[in-house]
């Protein structure tokens, strides 16, 4: 993971509010409504931060209107940000895959 574009990306607005709400896989319109983002920046933001590795499309399921729709996760658990003398440090912790197959089997349950 490239450290000037993690940087980069958890510097703009709306993005840390994203990672925080992408413990369990949501939608962009879910995203949206929870954080009272807008639609088309919400859209860029996710983008932004799927090419930055710190989300991930996680699947696409069927919305209530019967149409296919994207949802993400968070890719990672923890990023720790040094700032020291000489150099920048930043150390990323990412998602156990365990953690991820429970989240799996639990929201495929509560779609049931």
């Amino acid at each position: 993971m490239e450290s000037d574009r993690t940087l980069s990306a958890l510097g703009n607005e709306y993005n840390p509010d994203i990672l925080r709400a992408a413990d369990e896989a949501h939608s962009a319109q879910e995203f949206s409504d929870m954080l009272d983002i807008p639609i088309a920046t919400c859209y860029r933001r996710i983008e932004e931060l799927t090419g930055a590795g710190l989300l991930e499309l996680h699947d696409r399921v069927l919305s209530d209107e019967h149409r296919r729709t994207n949802v993400y996760r968070r890719e990672v658990d923890e990023i720790i940000i040094e700032f020291n003398e000489d150099e920048l440090n930043i150390e990323v912790t990412d998602r156990p895959e365990v953690k991820n197959k429970l989240d799996d089997v639990w929201r495929q349950i509560s779609s049931e």
